[in-house]
C-alpha cells in the first residue's frame, strides 16, 4: 500500500487550492487532496473538483444522517471521481452498510471520534464510554460494515488495528508543537511509526510558504 499524505484544502478560495496543488508536487512523497464541506459548498467549488485530473481526491463530507439520505448524497457526488469519502460511524450500522453497498470504486472512510474532542468533551455530549473504549467500539462497527478505511487519531491507531484490518487515515498531524484546535496531535513520522497508513495535514503545509513547508516535510522523513 502506498502511503498517502492528504493535504487539507480548508478554504473557499479556488485560487488558494490551485496554489496548494501547484506547490505540493514531490517525487519523494505521494500526495492527495482533501476537500471538506467548506470548499464543496462554496461558489464554483464543486465544479472545480469535478475538473481535477490525475489526483487522489478525498471528499470529507462526514455523512451523518438516515441511510436513505446518506446514499442519496453519495450518488450525487459520483461525478467527482472521488477516491475516498467520509461517513460518521455514529450514523449507525444500517447507514454504514447502505453507503458501502452503493459506493462502487469509492473507498468509504469511517470517522471515529473527532481529534478536536477529548474525554471531557465526550462526557459533555453524553457518551459514557472512555475515549479509547468508544474508539474501539466504533472500529468494530466499521469492520462489521466492511468499510474500506478508518479515520482516527494516531494515539489510537495501534489499539484500533487490533479490530479494524484495513486502511487507517490519521488527521491532527503537526510539523511543530502547535496543536491549534486539535486535542490529540502527532508528528508525521511518529504517526507512520504508530501504524497510520495515510495522514491528513492542513495548516502545517498550507499556511505560509507552501514550497518551504513541503521541503520541511520531506526533510522530516530523512
Amino acid at each position: 500500500m502506498n502511503k498517502i499524505i492528504f493535504i487539507a484544502c480548508d478554504t473557499t478560495s479556488i485560487a488558494k487550492v490551485k496554489k496548494i496543488i501547484k506547490n505540493t508536487q514531490s517525487k519523494k512523497l505521494n500526495f492527495g487532496y482533501k476537500f471538506g464541506l467548506e470548499f464543496i459548498l462554496s461558489k464554483n467549488g464543486r465544479s472545480f473538483i469535478s475538473k481535477i485530473k490525475n489526483k487522489i481526491i478525498f471528499i470529507d463530507t462526514k455523512l451523518h444522517d438516515i441511510p436513505n439520505t446518506e446514499v442519496s448524497v453519495l450518488k450525487s457526488l459520483k461525478d467527482l471521481k472521488i477516491n475516498y469519502l467520509t461517513i460518521h460511524i455514529s450514523s449507525g450500522l444500517e447507514a454504514l452498510k447502505a453507503v458501502k453497498k452503493n459506493s462502487g470504486k469509492i473507498k468509504i472512510v469511517g470517522v471515529t471520534t473527532l481529534t478536536s474532542l477529548d474525554g471531557k468533551n465526550l462526557k459533555e455530549i453524553g457518551y459514557t464510554k472512555s475515549l479509547k473504549k468508544l474508539v474501539v467500539h466504533q472500529s468494530k462497527l466499521a469492520q462489521k460494515a466492511n468499510l474500506d478505511a478508518l479515520v482516527c487519531s494516531a494515539h489510537e491507531v495501534k489499539l484500533v488495528k487490533k479490530f479494524f484490518k484495513r486502511e487507517i487515515i490519521t488527521p491532527g498531524i503537526r510539523l511543530n508543537s502547535s496543536s491549534n484546535d486539535q486535542k490529540r496531535t502527532m508528528s508525521p513520522i511518529k504517526a507512520f511509526n504508530a501504524g497510520s497508513d495515510h495522514l491528513v495535514i492542513g495548516r502545517s503545509i498550507t499556511k505560509g510558504n507552501i514550497k518551504k513547508n513541503i521541503k520541511k516535510l520531506v526533510n522530516h522523513f530523512n
